[in-house]
């Protein structure tokens, strides 16, 4: 049989169902290795300012 019969028109509410959905499927799923290494990173930037600020009052104790 032919493939052009087969086929058959999209309506406009398909059309625009396919690009709400087509843009959620586009979008890259975050991996657990990269959640994790998100989340290390912003637990050591959080511990280094909390070092910085801790050396700082000692250093102004000192003073």
């Amino acid at each position: 049989m032919n493939d052009q019969k087969l086929k058959r028109r999209v309506t406009p509410a398909e059309r625009e169902a396919l690009k709400v959905f087509g843009q959620v499927k586009t979008e890259k799923p975050v991996s657990e290795h990269e959640k994790a290494q998100e989340a290390f990173h912003g637990n050591r930037e959080r511990l280094k300012a909390l070092r910085l600020a801790r050396e700082a009052a000692e250093k102004a104790k000192r003073t």
